[in-house]
């Protein structure tokens, strides 16, 4: 075992998150997913992003798979719940770097009291951000938030997801947003193909 304070290669990270994932959240078994539609396999990510040891790692590899794209941005986040804390996690790892990441959370729907916001934490507006999400089935999820950002006056650069399901996420997400579309993991690289 790692210990929590001993930083990894990126390929180390890596490695081991998608270990970690295989590990303990890839559920095996016919599942109803989010979007409607039916999988053998559901990939539950919250018992990665909440992990100790794997939340690290997330934030590791997914700033690191930003970067390598050469996407460049102020903050992260998404719809409210898988999302926060993937946002978190990069905003933590960036930090570890000295780099100021902030995060930030999209609610569901715009609140009707208080300052009515739909955008929480520090101020999106003319920022470049990043909508991340745990996984994606139709991207429905992450296109909300694209939205909400947007309407917040935040320039949406990317969207990026741990691991994408190969459902047309991406393709649906790209031609929809107009931003890419970037995963660290695909369906195959945790032995999932049908």
């Amino acid at each position: 075992m790692t210990k929590l304070s001993e930083s990894l290669s990126a390929e180390a990270a890596r490695e081991r998150l998608r270990e970690l994932i295989s590990e303990l959240a890839v559920v095996r078994g016919k599942v109803t997913l989010s979007s409607g539609k039916e999988a053998d396999y559901y990939v539950d990510l919250r018992r990665i992003t909440l992990h100790h040891e794997a939340s690290r790692l997330v934030g590791q590899v997914m700033l690191d798979m930003l970067d390598q794209a050469g996407i460049e941005f102020d903050a992260a986040g998404g719809l409210t719940m898988g999302a926060d804390p993937v946002g978190n996690a990069i905003m933590r790892s960036a930090g570890d770097n000295d780099r100021a990441i902030d995060a930030f959370v999209v609610r569901k729907a715009q609140k009707s009291y208080g300052m009515g916001r739909q955008v929480e934490g520090p101020s999106v507006e003319g920022r470049r951000v990043v909508a991340v999400e745990d996984t994606s089935t139709t991207g429905g999820s992450v296109l909300t938030a694209v939205e909400a950002l947007r309407n917040a006056g935040a320039e949406v650069v990317a969207v990026a997801v741990i691991v994408d399901r190969a459902t047309g996420a991406k393709e649906h997400v790209e031609e929809v947003s107009g931003v890419p579309y970037l995963y660290a993991y695909s369906k195959s690289d945790l032995g999932l193909d049908d």
